[in-house]
């Protein structure tokens, strides 16, 4: 699967959610993550700009990777994720096969659909508020009509292009500290 992604700070959360109701998007929910993300000396992420993670969703836990990001202008990259049962024993695998934890981020997550959009308001500990605009593809021919008609919904929401962010939350976050 290709996630096609742009990703924003948000200074007034409130203000873009009017705004995104306001445009139609649908409300699906809320949830709250915890994303723990790996790392190994032998295969470092960082270097390679993938990462991989466990992520717990309310009762809910999924192993991810997401793959390096393929252009310069957004988030766009290749994810798999599955769900697991036992985030614990998901873990104790990875660090049997030689990965660690780097570093665990917390956000509560408002979600919207509109068309094609999903759009997840972010509230991220330690980091603040962000905007995430996704369409998830197949096939990435052609993706990059995906990300232009994403930045034609940024720009209905009055974000500004330029305060748009490629970093991860995780890259965010290592940077920060």
């Amino acid at each position: 699967m290709i996630e096609v992604e742009i990703k924003a700070h948000v200074e007034d959360p409130k203000y873009i959610e009017r705004t995104i109701i306001a445009l139609g998007a649908a409300p699906i929910g809320i949830e709250n993550q915890a994303d723990t993300y790996y790392n190994s000396s032998s295969y470092d992420f960082e270097r390679t700009d993938e990462a991989l993670r466990i992520r717990s969703q309310d009762s809910k836990y999924f192993l991810t990777y997401k793959g390096p990001k393929m252009d310069d202008m957004s988030k766009t990259r290749e994810e798999f994720e599955v769900e697991i049962h036992d985030a614990n024993i998901m873990g104790d695998i990875l660090s049997s096969l030689g990965f660690s934890p780097v570093a665990t981020i917390v956000k509560k997550r408002k979600i919207y659909r509109i068309g094609d959009f999903s759009i997840a308001l972010d509230n991220v500990r330690n980091l603040g508020d962000f905007i995430e605009i996704e369409i998830a593809l197949r096939d990435p021919k052609n993706y990059e009509e995906k990300v232009e008609s994403i930045f034609r919904l940024i720009d209905k929401l009055g974000i500004n292009r330029k305060s748009t962010v490629r970093e991860s939350y995780l890259e965010m976050f290592l940077r920060q500290k």
